[in-house]
């Protein structure tokens, strides 16, 4: 049995930090081989790419998550319980109620909720002073109005900039180090005491959520033990709503932003605004949130004549996977056209896990946060004019989350005299 190639004989901790989103298809390239090994934050960890990769990443019987989340993950962008660190039956029972909160109902019922907040705000910005504006920022307020109003939490006026900046922190400060880390530590506690508020009212019937939003779901919820959820775990779990809606717009940015970069598909979607969900999907593909998924050996085993030992933590490359020139043409450009005639397999696409919703580890929300970026993109492309303040030019992929290098900010909102939709 040959042995795993070996990256470096010394911790790459720092080099990761250097290098960024690349990190791991820099050495798959460099090493000639799909699967390696180094030694992250002290510990021999293994690092693999590709789709053939993600079918075994994502195989239940020879992967754990539990305990596989870095610590800096647990504290800050995910919590400590929450359903990513779970399991077989633990996992499918947790797994279940939050696609029961995502049916299509529950989605068109979030659109809905994000269109008003969307047009309000759109509206609000058009009889402003021409004050350039962060269009990131004003996303996430939007996002976060909606999605706590949806989830059965409406937030007074006053709370918004708080509560959307404590959410935007704990996505923010998850893959540094150094003050905005601390940071997000600091909001990660601030959020979990806010929402454990709110599932101690419901449950001692002080406040009366609607019976299928959120917060009355996760309060209510019996767990494959038998037992409600911790006051704490379905405060976790509450985040694990709020949080991933917040950061969609972390996706919108970069569809605004290539709007911007390619100006063709701002017409084209103008006059073929079907074809934006290929628009939204290749800017999923390129621009992955994170840049790999972490697990844990359940078992020793053999694949492919290499040996993964019991224990060993590996990480998965999302971002790397996405750019993979084998399955990919012309992987590292900007071509929406690639998704018309193509459904991509679930392993091959995979910016929010691979596998099935429904049973795997795939994200339940990527079906909201596609039908997100489909709205916010035609808003942008049909029912909003602007200018541009500063356009960023680049990319920092050192960074995690990857962001432009320079804030976007926009001027000059007004309403558009037409608006387009498809059918």
């Amino acid at each position: 049995m040959a042995d795993v190639p070996d990256s470096a004989r010394f911790d790459e901790s720092v080099r990761l930090l250097i290098e960024g989103y690349g990190f791991i298809s820099k050495r798959c390239k460099a090493l000639q081989s799909d699967v390696f090994q180094t030694r992250l934050l002290g510990r021999r960890t293994l690092c693999m790419k590709g789709e053939p990769a993600a079918q075994l990443f994502y195989d239940e019987a020879r992967f754990t998550r539990e305990k596989a989340a870095p610590l800096m993950l647990q504290t800050t962008l995910l919590g400590r319980g929450g359903v990513q660190a779970l399991d077989g039956q633990a996992h499918r029972v947790r797994k279940r109620m939050f696609l029961s909160l995502l049916t299509q109902s529950g989605i068109d019922a979030l659109l809905a909720q994000a269109e008003r907040e969307w047009d309000s705000r759109m509206h609000e910005l058009t009889t402003a002073t021409d004050a350039p504006i962060d269009l990131f920022v004003e996303v996430q307020a939007i996002f976060c109005r909606a999605v706590c109003a949806w989830a059965g939490m409406p937030l007074r006026s006053e709370d918004v900039a708080p509560v959307r900046a404590d959410l935007a922190s704990l996505i923010d400060g998850a893959g540094s180090v150094g003050p905005r880390y601390l940071r997000s530590v600091i909001a990660r506690r601030r959020a979990e005491r806010w929402c454990g508020r709110w599932i101690k009212r419901t449950r001692a019937g002080e406040y009366v959520p609607a019976a299928d939003s959120a917060l009355a779901v996760i309060s209510a919820h019996v767990d494959a033990n038998g037992r409600p959820l911790s006051v704490k775990t379905a405060a976790v779990e509450l985040l694990n709503v709020l949080r991933p809606t917040v950061a969609v717009a972390h996706f919108v940015l970069f569809c605004a932003l290539n709007l911007r970069w390619h100006p063709e598909w701002r017409d084209r979607l103008v006059e073929q605004p079907q074809l934006v969900e290929p628009f939204v999907q290749e800017v999923r593909r390129l621009h992955s949130f994170f840049p790999f998924a972490a697990a844990r050996v359940r078992q020793t085993f053999s694949w492919q004549g290499l040996e993964f030992k019991k224990g060993r933590r590996v990480l998965l490359d999302l971002f790397g996977t996405n750019r993979d020139g084998t399955l990919w043409a012309d992987a590292e450009l900007f071509r929406p056209e690639r998704f018309v005639h193509k459904t991509p397999g679930a392993f091959e696409f995979i910016t929010q896990g691979g596998g099935s919703p429904e049973e795997g580890h795939r994200c339940p929300g990527e079906r909201l946060t596609i039908a997100l970026l489909k709205l916010t993109t035609l808003k942008l492309v049909n029912d909003v004019e602007y200018s541009d303040h500063s356009l960023p030019a680049d990319i920092d992929l050192r960074r995690l989350p990857m962001l432009p290098t320079d804030r976007y900010l926009i001027k000059g909102i007004r309403a558009s005299s037409t608006s387009v939709h498809p059918d």
